[in-house]
């Protein structure tokens, strides 16, 4: 994997763990792989930390529903972001929502609401699931 900049040791394996990954992880799921053990890791709090300083830096999401994390896909952006999750395999894909900001800022503005994060999910079935399914 590339080394983002200005990241530290523990901060890269998580990216790394979520970087090669299509499906959200939980701390404890990264804490359980094997580039986190054979690096050392071995705390949640680690883990929480690392996280932490990865959201700041818009290099990784949270998918709240899931109470997971997934690597950007796009890098740090200026549009909202939105997951398309799947409900059985859990693959997730992340989208932009380019022309939606506005949208956003101008209906909170009408409402007197400051929005300061935006986290759209969309649950559903992804195609590999979808045929599985239909076999």
């Amino acid at each position: 994997m590339t080394k983002p900049a200005s990241l530290t040791h523990n901060q890269q394996i998580v990216y790394d763990v979520l970087s090669g990954t299509d499906t959200p992880k939980t701390a404890y799921e990264i804490l359980d792989t094997d580039i986190a053990r054979e690096n050392g890791l071995k705390a949640p709090l680690t883990i929480y930390r690392a996280l932490d300083s990865l959201l700041d830096k818009a290099l990784v999401h949270r998918i709240e529903s899931l109470n997971a994390f997934i690597a950007c896909d796009h890098g740090p952006h200026p549009e909202p972001a939105a997951f398309l999750i799947c409900r059985i395999c859990k693959k997730t894909s992340e989208i932009t929502l380019e022309n939606c900001k506005e949208v956003f800022v101008a209906t909170a503005r009408k409402n007197k609401f400051l929005i300061e994060h935006v986290n759209i999910e969309m649950t559903g079935m992804c195609a590999g699931c979808t045929s599985e399914i239909k076999k």
